[in-house]
């Protein structure tokens, strides 16, 4: 890399890190706690990309980025925020910064995302908002990775015209994405219109969403639920607009692939729908989301009016260690009803079990069908993780991951089967006993030796 990168971060050990790295790189580095430091460097022309923090002692980055496009056009900015919520990630797409990334941040991805900003140096004429009222808060909670990677795609896409799937299984909120992407933006001030299976019965059904529409959003609810005529319908609805052409977005619970071969959806309607496809990851592939989810419906409640209440340790790790089959949906209703039952302000571990054992432990809406081939299962698994990132690839270093995250659920699982015999275990896997037990170390894990009844 070659430029000179400023660097702006109150924890002088990501500022040593990055100025380490960079240099490394090739790269000059000018590394400040202040921010008032850094817009003087901007104003002095210093500087071919910027790395700033959000949350500074003397102000907030993002706040500086109408300041420093107006002062140095074409300056790229990458923000990075340990204020990792979809906010976050809206504002910095807002304010047209040049990249987001959550902390903690994985380094080669930083690195790779400031090379390309210093390829670039080009930034698109910002946007213009209107000042239209938008809601204070967006019912998206999560900062695990994979609801981080989902903040990225909304605020990738959101002002954009691309038409959007949005796949995932019942009760993950696939409505609340759709919504939050019209009401974030350019479009915020028009219709959001939903659309069901009645609205499309009848002949005139297009022209009367399209007049409701009014170039606003029209979203269709569970696609592959539609009639093949009414999808017919969609097609040449979207293929015909009127003078004023909505976005359109769709929410499918079924998998796309089994419903295009099994003929559920057509393939022309599904190839206009997939401009974005967003997959929304269940409640259990998040489950350090689950005393967040918890936190953020007891509060929600005591706004409207109900008495304070909060999760005991043990209640919140019961709640956490759930399956939640019905995912988010089914998380929030039990935790109302575990609020309004709740008999003082702390919520006990028995009150969770109370609520908990009479909740639904059905399968869930998409999970793995029977018979279905590992390779299958692995794959699926993995166009999900790629599909989240939208256009941008995963971070480095995916080969590595993707076999440790396999390898050792692997492991723990053979030598659970074989009572922690590691002589057993090794020819179960067929590999040698000095790999497995390096195996073991490198990626520490505990075994209990015990009789396995077999």
């Amino acid at each position: 890399m070659d430029g000179t990168v400023l660097v702006a971060d109150d924890d002088r050990t990501i500022r040593t890190v990055l100025t380490q790295a960079l240099t490394r790189a090739g790269c000059k580095v000018h590394a400040t706690s202040s921010l008032t430091t850094l817009m003087r460097w901007v104003g002095e022309g210093k500087g071919d990309v910027v790395i700033s923090d959000v949350m500074m002692p003397d102000g907030n980055g993002l706040e500086m980025l109408p300041k420093i496009a107006q002062d140095r056009p074409g300056l790229p900015v990458i923000v990075i925020s340990a204020q990792n919520t979809i906010m976050t990630a809206i504002k910095a797409a807002e304010a047209e910064a040049y990249d987001y990334l959550p902390k903690p941040f994985d380094l080669p991805d930083l690195m790779k995302r400031t090379a390309r900003a210093l390829e670039s140096r080009v930034r698109t004429a910002p946007r213009t908002n209107t000042e239209a009222e938008r809601p204070e808060e967006l019912p998206l909670i999560g900062r695990t990775p994979a609801m981080q990677a989902l903040y990225r795609v909304v605020a990738r896409i959101m002002n954009t015209d691309l038409p959007v799937m949005i796949c995932g299984e019942s009760g993950t909120g696939k409505s609340l994405i759709a919504k939050a992407i019209h009401d974030f933006s350019d479009r915020r001030t028009l219709p959001f219109v939903t659309v069901r299976p009645g609205d499309l019965r009848d002949l005139d059904g297009p022209a009367k969403i399209m007049a409701r529409a009014k170039g606003g959003t029209i979203i269709l609810d569970e696609i592959t639920d539609l009639a093949p005529e009414a999808q017919g319908r969609v097609v040449r609805m979207m293929d015909a607009p009127d003078d004023h052409v909505p976005r359109f977005m769709a929410t499918s619970q079924a998998q796309l692939g089994g419903a295009l071969e099994a003929g559920k959806l057509r393939e022309d309607l599904y190839y206009r729908l997939s401009g974005a496809v967003i997959d929304v990851p269940a409640l259990r592939e998040r489950v350090e989301d689950i005393p967040l989810l918890a936190e953020h419906f007891l509060a929600r409640d005591e706004r409207d009016g109900q008495p304070p209440r909060r999760l005991s340790p043990e209640a919140a790790e019961l709640i956490r260690a759930y399956s939640w089959p019905g995912n988010v949906r089914q998380l929030e209703n039990a935790v109302r009803r575990i609020g309004l039952t709740a008999l003082a302000e702390e919520i006990s571990r028995p009150e969770v079990e109370a609520v908990l054992g009479n909740q639904p432990r059905a399968e869930p809406v998409m999970g793995q069908p029977r018979g279905e081939s590992l390779s299958a299962s692995v794959a699926g698994h993995l166009q999900r993780y790629f599909d989240l990132h939208g256009n941008a690839l995963p971070p480095p270093g995916l080969y590595a991951r993707i076999l440790r995250e396999f390898e050792m659920p692997l492991l723990e699982i053979a030598l659970d089967a074989t009572g922690g015999n590691q002589a057993k275990c090794a020819d179960l896997l067929g590999i040698n006993r000095n790999t497995l037990r390096k195996k073991i170390t490198d990626l520490d894990i505990n075994v209990t030796r015990r009789r396995k009844l077999m």
